[in-house]
């Protein structure tokens, strides 16, 4: 038993981009670890501000494509886990760090 692929439904798009995975991009040259940290947090920003714009339009019945705003909220959401996943793990290698006896 075959199941039809729907050609509508496509993987490739700018709501698909979630950047680079296999790490062949090079670090900027000159970056430093606390201007990566800013420009990703401000990218988690502009995600948000997206997710509740595209929100805000399919409530008022301003967008014709619904599946773009769960896209985008989906996207926002996980962005988000991701954040504070890295945040608890930075927390607590720094508490582990204190702990540790000299």
């Amino acid at each position: 038993m075959s199941i039809p692929i729907d050609p509508s439904f496509s993987t490739v798009g700018p709501e698909w981009g979630v950047g680079s995975i296999g790490g062949t991009q090079a670090p900027a040259s000159g970056g430093n670890f606390g201007g990566v940290l800013g420009k990703q947090l401000e990218q988690l920003s502009a995600s948000q501000t997206d997710a509740t714009q595209q929100a805000s339009a399919l409530a008022t019945g301003q967008v014709q494509d619904p599946s773009s705003v769960v896209m985008a909220v989906e996207r926002a959401q996980l962005e988000m886990q991701l954040a504070t996943t890295l945040r608890n793990k930075g927390v607590e290698a720094i508490q582990e760090l204190m702990r540790t006896q000299v």
